[in-house]
């Protein structure tokens, strides 16, 4: 326990920047459902409805996109600055193509809305608004590429201080889009998805300036236009056998909490907008313990890298245990607000109801979901990626959402009966990942090219204070 805590503080020092930056894509839907939500009961499905669909997407992109942070970290463990340049290249590169294949996928989503078996109205509200966001997976993915190189040298607070613009944008231009404020037209439900087109695409743009200009990356960065040019299938394939099996097992969980909503759909408009809320809420804290997760891949892909097993196994642990904490207090926190958080989206007596009673649930399953994506985030710094995507699918597919089918409908439960079963898929997850870890991170495993630990994190840890802002 006493070595566990020496790697608290830099995880930490790691870990709340990415926490900022990956609530930004979260907060995206939370201010459009909290704003729209106010239209009534039925625009919030809508986007209930959208979000459901393309962050099926959205997740593959970022799963795939964090194949190069274990990459990139050991790379920076061993100094080899020709490697790092190469990946660069490699992620951006893979990152756009993905991101043009998604966007090109999102608009073929609107099809299959009318074969969910939902509300009709829903449906018809939900697809342009599903044509427009999906869009903006491009210069999300664009953002992803530039933003994962950096985060996996330790450059964390970029991307953090670019997604808070970015969601203070969003939010402005929801609020002038959906209601009609400061001139600009009012676009009711349409304005949330212009809103975060045009957000992504600046935070795209305002990455990428600071990977390719700032004086500090100079040196891992390719010099030249045809080394731009040139990617290299290798370095390709090597990103995408890493990325691949991360997006798969994202969207796996995704996809069964997606699989959820629809489900809930069969019930009734009221619980769905109920789920909608709890959901969104549960995602918030989700997305700040992925941040922790990151910090687990960059400092045990770092410590691996440098040859020392022993360090990247103390820095795994350091941050399981900071996401128990964090992870459990959230819980208790919506136990207590739990009535009243919900009154933010929709003022509908039953559907506040109902939404109390998921988020008691979703309070249950914070500490088996911050301990399941902690556990990806260390396995994936040891580059073991494919057995946790085959846990994701039992888990979920077989195991979680049968059971909330036959707690759901079979018992009678409703909504709450199919969040039971999600909360037995997370914790089944949550205890096979932590014994795999503890497995593959014996001291005797086979680690990269050995090297000096301790020169390992001061340069990252170097880079780390060096980004931060003067003063």
């Amino acid at each position: 326990m006493q070595a566990i805590k020496s790697h608290l503080r830099p995880t930490l020092l790691l870990a709340y920047p990415v926490v900022l930056s990956q609530l930004g894509h979260i907060l995206v839907g939370v201010c459009d459902s909290v704003m729209v939500g106010h239209l009534g009961k039925l625009p919030l499905d809508a986007v209930g409805m959208g979000v459901s669909s393309t962050t099926l997407l959205l997740v593959l992109g970022l799963g795939i996109s964090m194949g190069a942070v274990p990459r990139v970290a050991a790379a920076n463990g061993r100094g080899d600055k020709e490697a790092l340049g190469r990946l660069l290249v490699g992620t951006v590169w893979l990152n756009t193509l993905v991101g043009v294949l998604l966007a090109g996928f999102s608009q073929l989503l609107p099809l299959l809305l009318p074969h969910l078996h939902q509300a009709p109205e829903v449906v018809a509200l939900a697809t342009p608004w599903v044509r427009v966001v999906g869009l903006s997976l491009l210069p999300l993915m664009v953002f992803q590429g530039f933003r994962e190189w950096a985060e996996g040298l330790g450059l964390t607070r970029q991307a953090m201080q670019l997604s808070i613009a970015a969601n203070v944008l969003n939010a402005l231009l929801c609020y002038a889009l959906i209601f009609g404020h400061f001139g600009a037209p009012r676009l009711g439900l349409m304005g949330a998805a212009w809103a975060t087109l045009i957000a992504r695409i600046g935070m795209a743009l305002l990455m990428g300036q600071f990977v390719l200009r700032t004086q500090l990356l100079r040196a891992k960065r390719p010099a030249t236009m045809a080394e731009w040019l040139r990617p290299g299938l290798a370095e390709l394939r090597g990103q995408l056998a890493l990325g691949l099996p991360i997006g798969v097992q994202m969207m796996l969980e995704v996809g069964a909490f997606s699989f959820s909503y629809l489900m809930i759909g069969w019930i009734g408009v009221t619980p769905q907008a109920a789920h909608q809320i709890a959901i969104n809420v549960a995602s918030v804290t989700y997305m700040a313990a992925t941040g922790i997760a990151a910090a687990a891949t960059i400092r045990v892909g770092n410590l691996r890298g440098s040859g020392d097993m022993a360090g990247a196994r103390q820095a795994g642990f350091a941050a399981y245990w900071l996401a128990f904490g964090f992870m459990g207090t959230m819980g208790l926190l919506l136990i207590v607000l739990r009535h009243s958080i919900p009154a933010f989206y929709n003022t509908d007596p039953a559907v506040v109801a109902q939404a109390a009673t998921l988020l008691a649930i979703a309070a249950g399953f914070q500490v088996s979901d911050g301990l399941q994506v902690v556990g990806l985030g260390a396995l994936r710094g040891l580059e073991d990626v494919k057995v946790p995507s085959v846990v994701a699918l039992l888990a979920y597919w077989a195991i979680a959402l049968p059971l909330g089918y036959g707690l759901g409908f079979g018992l009678g439960l409703g909504a709450p009966g199919i969040w039971l079963g999600l909360l037995t898929g997370l914790s089944l997850v949550a205890g096979v990942l932590l014994l795999r870890f503890r497995r593959e991170s014996q001291p005797g495993k086979p680690t990269a090219k050995a090297g000096s630990s301790a020169q390992a994190l001061t340069k990252a840890e170097e880079l780390l204070v060096l980004s931060q802002p003067a003063g």
